[in-house]
C-alpha cells in the first residue's frame, strides 16, 4: 500500500511578491528598455528618461527601507530585477547597479542625518548616484589610490583624478574614496559624498568603451574641491571597508545582469538555429549546434543559481564575500562564453553590427573586468577556501 506524503515545495520557487517583481520588470524592460538599446549603444547615449521611469516603478530604491523612500524588498528582489534589465540592455543594468551600490554606501555607513538628506531623492529616481574608486594606478589594488584629501577646518580639500566612473556627468552625487595620508596605506582611505556642483570638481575625458556604451563613463577631476566634513562617510581611515562591503553586495546585481544578458543571447541563438537552414535542414538539427546550445543553457542556469544563493545569503545576514565573488566571476564568464557561441551560431550574420548578438558579446566582455576582475575573484574564492582549512588545522 502506497504511503501518502505531503507534496514537496520547490525550494527554488519564487514567492508571489517575487514573481510580481520579476514579471513587472520583465514587461517594462521588454517594452521600454530593449527597443532602443541598439541605438543608445551606437550613439553612446544615456537615456535619462529610463532612469526616471525606473524610479516611478520603484526600482531605483528596491532593496532599501520604505522610511528612506525605498521598496524594502531586499537583495534577492533586486537580483530578479537586475536579470530582467540585463536581458534587455546591459548598459542600463550597469547604470542602475552603480546607482543602487552608491546608495548602499550611504545606507550602511551614513549617519541618520546623511541618510535623510541623501537617500530619498536617490531611491525615488530623481537623483542618480555614482561610485568613484578606480584611478589610473589603482584598479584591482584599490588600497593604492592616490586621490588626496587634506583637512582644512570643517572641510576636506580633494585633489586628484578618478577614471572609468559610470554615471559620471549624469549623477547628482558621487561616492568618492580618497586618502588622507598615503603613508598609512589602506588605513588612510576615507569615503566622501561629493555633490556634482562642488566647486573644483569637473568631468575630464569621456571613456571610449568597447561595450556598455549606453551609459556614461568619464574621468573625473578634483582641483582643490572642497567637501564639508558633514559629507564624510564613516570615520577617517574606514573608506576601504565602506568600498569593499558595498562592492560585495553590488557584485550580486552584476551577476544577475550577466545572467540576463546570457539568457537573451541563448534565446536569440536558439531561435536562429531553428530558422537557419543549411544542407536542407535547420542547423538546430545538427548535433554540434545542439551541444553548444545545451552547454549555453547549463551555464545560464548555473549562473542564476549562484546569484540567487548569494542574494538569499545576504538577505539572511550571512557573509557573502566568497559567494558574491563566485556569482560575479562565473556569471560574467558565462555571459562571455554564451555570447561568443551565439555569434558563432549566427555565423557571418553574428559578426555584423546590425545583429544584436554582436553588441551582447561586447557588453559581456566588460563584465569580466569591472567590479573586480575575474582573476581577483578567483583569488578571493581561493583565499576563503584556504583560510577555512587553516582554521580547521
Amino acid at each position: 500500500m502506497a504511503v501518502e506524503t505531503a507534496p514537496t515545495r520547490d525550494p527554488l520557487a519564487l514567492s508571489e511578491e517575487e514573481r510580481s517583481v520579476r514579471d513587472t520588470v520583465r514587461d517594462w524592460a521588454a517594452r521600454e528598455v530593449a527597443p532602443g538599446a541598439a541605438a543608445r549603444d551606437e550613439e553612446e547615449r544615456y537615456d535619462r528618461s529610463l532612469f526616471e521611469r525606473a524610479g516611478e516603478l520603484g526600482l531605483t530604491g528596491l532593496p532599501y527601507p520604505e522610511e528612506y523612500g525605498g521598496a524594502g524588498m531586499g537583495t534577492f528582489a533586486w537580483a530578479l530585477a537586475a536579470e530582467e534589465i540585463g536581458a534587455a540592455d546591459m548598459a542600463m543594468a550597469v547604470s542602475l547597479s552603480v546607482h543602487v551600490l552608491s546608495q548602499l554606501c550611504i545606507f550602511a555607513n551614513g549617519t541618520d542625518e546623511q541618510k535623510e538628506r541623501f537617500l530619498p531623492p536617490m531611491t525615488a529616481g530623481r537623483e542618480l548616484g555614482a561610485f568613484a574608486l578606480t584611478e589610473p594606478q589603482a584598479g584591482s589594488d584599490a588600497a593604492s589610490l592616490s586621490l588626496a584629501a587634506r583637512r582644512d577646518g570643517e572641510d576636506y580639500v580633494l585633489n586628484g583624478t578618478k577614471i572609468w566612473i559610470t554615471n559620471a556627468g549624469e549623477a547628482a552625487r558621487y561616492i568618492v574614496f580618497a586618502t588622507i595620508d598615503r603613508s598609512k596605506g589602506k588605513a588612510g582611505i576615507t569615503a566622501f559624498v561629493v555633490e556634482a556642483d562642488t566647486p573644483g570638481f569637473r568631468l575630464g575625458s569621456k571613456e571610449r568603451k568597447m561595450g556598455i556604451r549606453g551609459t556614461t563613463g568619464y574621468e573625473i577631476v578634483f582641483d582643490d574641491a572642497r567637501v564639508p566634513e558633514a559629507n564624510r562617510l564613516a570615520a577617517e581611515g574606514d573608506g576601504l571597508k565602506v568600498a569593499l562591503s558595498a562592492l560585495g553586495a553590488g557584485r550580486i546585481s552584476i551577476a544577475a545582469a550577466c545572467t540576463g544578458l546570457a539568457r537573451n543571447a541563448l534565446e536569440l541563438a536558439a531561435r536562429y538555429a531553428l530558422q537557419r537552414r543549411q544542407f536542407d535542414r535547420a542547423i538546430a538539427d545538427q548535433e554540434m549546434i545542439q551541444a553548444m546550445l545545451a552547454e549555453m543553457a547549463v551555464g545560464v542556469d548555473a549562473a542564476r543559481l549562484l546569484t540567487w544563493r548569494a542574494a538569499r545569503m545576504r538577505d539572511a545576514g550571512q557573509p557573502i564575500n566568497a559567494p558574491s565573488s563566485m556569482a560575479k566571476w562565473y556569471a560574467s564568464d558565462v555571459a562571455m562564453r554564451v555570447t561568443t557561441d551565439a555569434v558563432q551560431i549566427y555565423g557571418g550574420a553574428g559578426y555584423s553590427r546590425d545583429n544584436p548578438v554582436e553588441r551582447l558579446m561586447r557588453d559581456a566582455k566588460g563584465a569580466q573586468i569591472y567590479e573586480g576582475t575575474n582573476q581577483i575573484h578567483r583569488l578571493i574564492v581561493a583565499q576563503h577556501l584556504l583560510d577555512g582549512l587553516r582554521r580547521e588545522a
